[in-house]
């Protein structure tokens, strides 16, 4: 939590004046029970009507000078919050853009999107209402008892009595609840991630009819949550009934007392009335702070776990040795593209290599295709020459260089990249293609989309101008996957990769998007990762993998002769028999 305060930074001042205000404020309050007190005795006591009215309109002045103080101190609290959670955000916003895929799928989506949502929200309100109370309640316990010791030294023992007694109560159940309302928390963020997957994946749910079962699930969640939540309500229930039986016994005693002394002509009888206050004063604030610490502990719990964020470090720093740029001329210089020597990959906590001992070279302009079965790596593979991943083992160069010897934004420039699953974000059809390169033309963008055959869908929607919906939903599958080429096109790259990225496309659609970017000048190196022999087999060379290891490299036709796994690939979805080995 500690590391958080740098942010801070540039609000000194007003998380200075809101405290300061806050106090001001709870310093004319302490003076309203002494008024009060002359009141009754002077003006009521000495039927003096115009004394009333004065100390009235000084209560009233009172009152609207300590409003101002208020509004002001909440101006400056909420100031630094917002300032300080806008800052916070910005950081951890910033700092989640530099993770690798590593950390990525260690802290998860959901996780993420919790710290920068719930958890940010409940830390805001931490921080403001830490600068609004925490120093004024404190102020105000002590402030009231030292007044009731100027009114009457004998009846403020009362206060030396109750106070201390109402203290262990208050905070007695407070300590009580903390640890509870952490699994409160902790609760209510499963229930979160259950609505959040729920949500996300309501049409794989309904098509799979399980929705009873989902809802079931989450009614034993949700009542695991009400269940906590209602045994954390019945302790906190405690609190009123406990204070107000010790400030009520605190009062007889106060009123007993004081009349005796009243009676005696000792004090008078605004005296008690101001005692009375007092204590009344003590009581609020005792329960405000109490509330206000488990507020506190709240936003702490939700300051650690973004501070875990922000510690994470990303694994894919660049060596500071490395020049950064690197010009087209100096890429022609080497005729290999891309090169694996002895590559193994390990995802982190994973019980096996994902990869294995993979060796292979690239030359500039080939087309490779990468093939296996589900789970054999292809993704993997591809993921590593743009440095999603980090090899355990061996090197993966780009260029001749090691890719882990690049600045990351340097080697993803030169890299065209096209995902399994087509990400479009909200905004013109113009705006997304820009993604690939913020300087291309209308032109140079047609080109790319024509390219990625899909120049006619959009001068069917109207042009360029035409606004995609949050995650291209008024788009079809395969309407987004060749969006999403054309956005790697118009990059113009060195390399192009196609991670299964036509899988939502006809056979002839297909081909001719094959075509048009084989077709490309400056023809970039092209990896395409498909499940269909018919999108690789016209490739330069084919790289086929089973279970991490690659198993075969060569042309379709020298796979058909000589690797087991392509031929029953190639059978099963041919389903040509007498290819002989």
């Amino acid at each position: 939590m500690k590391r958080l305060l740098v942010c801070f930074k540039g609000y000194i001042k007003e998380t200075i004046l809101g405290p300061l205000f806050k106090l001001l404020e709870a310093t004319l309050e302490l003076f309203v029970p002494l008024i009060i007190a002359a009141i009754i005795d002077i003006g009521i006591g000495n039927n003096d009507s115009s004394y009333i009215i004065k100390m009235c309109f000084i209560l009233i002045g009172i009152a609207i000078v300590g409003l101002l103080f208020s509004i002001t101190a909440q101006y400056y609290a909420a100031k630094a919050s917002t300032g300080f959670v806008k800052k916070l955000k910005q950081k951890l916003f910033s700092h989640i853009q530099g993770f690798s895929f590593t950390e990525l799928d260690i802290v998860g989506t959901p996780t993420l999107i919790t710290r920068m949502t719930s958890d940010m929200n409940q830390l805001q309100t931490g921080v403001n209402l830490t600068l609004r109370l925490l120093l004024r309640s404190p102020f105000v316990v002590i402030g009231a008892m030292v007044m009731a010791f100027t009114v009457d030294v004998k009846s403020a023992l009362i206060f030396a009595v109750a106070i201390p007694i109402l203290s262990v109560v208050v905070f007695g159940i407070m300590i009580w609840c903390i640890p509870l309302y952490k699994k409160v928390q902790e609760k209510l963020d499963r229930v979160l991630g259950l609505t959040r997957e729920n949500l996300t994946g309501v049409r794989v749910i309904r098509a799979f009819c399980k929705e009873e079962d989902e809802i079931e699930d989450f009614v034993e969640k949700n009542e695991d949550l009400a269940g906590i939540q209602k045994f954390v309500g019945r302790i906190s229930s405690l609190l009123n009934p406990f204070t107000f039986l010790i400030i009520n016994i605190a009062i007889i005693a106060l009123i007993y007392k004081g009349a005796i002394q009243v009676d005696g002509g000792i004090i008078s009888q605004g005296a008690v009335v101001a005692l009375y206050n007092y204590m009344s004063q003590i009581l609020v604030e005792l329960i405000k702070l109490a509330n206000l610490i488990i507020n506190i502990t709240r936003s702490v719990a939700s300051g650690n776990r973004i501070q875990a964020v922000l510690e994470i470090e990303s694994s894919m720093e660049a060596h500071p040795d490395r020049k950064e740029t690197m010009t087209r001329e100096d890429t022609l210089k080497t005729d290999t593209t891309v090169e694996f020597e002895k590559v193994t990959l390990v995802y982190k906590d994973a019980g096996g290599p994902s990869l294995k001992d993979i060796s292979f070279t690239v030359k500039r302009g080939e087309t490779i295709g990468i093939i296996g079965g589900t789970g054999s790596g292809k993704s993997s593979l591809v993921n590593m020459i743009p440095r999603f991943y980090d090899a355990t083992e061996g090197r993966v160069l780009v260029n001749g260089i090691n890719v882990s010897d690049y600045r990351t934004e340097h080697l993803r420039e030169k890299i065209g990249i096209v995902p399994q699953k087509a990400v479009l974000f909200k905004g013109t059809i113009r705006e997304n293609i820009k993604w690939g390169n913020e300087a291309a033309s209308d032109e140079e963008i047609f080109e790319a989309l024509s390219i990625a055959q899909v120049k006619d869908v959009v001068e069917s929607k109207g042009g360029l101008d035409f606004q995609i919906e949050q995650g291209g939903r008024n788009l079809s599958g395969g309407q987004k996957q060749r969006l999403t080429i054309a956005r790697a096109v118009v990059k113009k790259p060195d390399i192009l990769i196609l991670d299964d990225s036509s899988s939502a496309l006809d056979y002839a659609t297909d081909a001719a998007l094959r075509k048009a970017i084989n077709s490309m000048p400056d023809s970039p190196t092209i990896f395409i990762v498909s499940q269909r022999t018919a999108s690789i087999q016209h490739a330069d060379s084919i790289i086929v993998l089973d279970d991490g290891i690659m198993v075969g490299k060569g042309t379709h036709q020298e796979l058909l002769n000589t690797c087991q796994v392509y031929r029953e690939i190639y059978n099963s979805q041919f389903k040509k028999e007498g290819v002989t080995a």
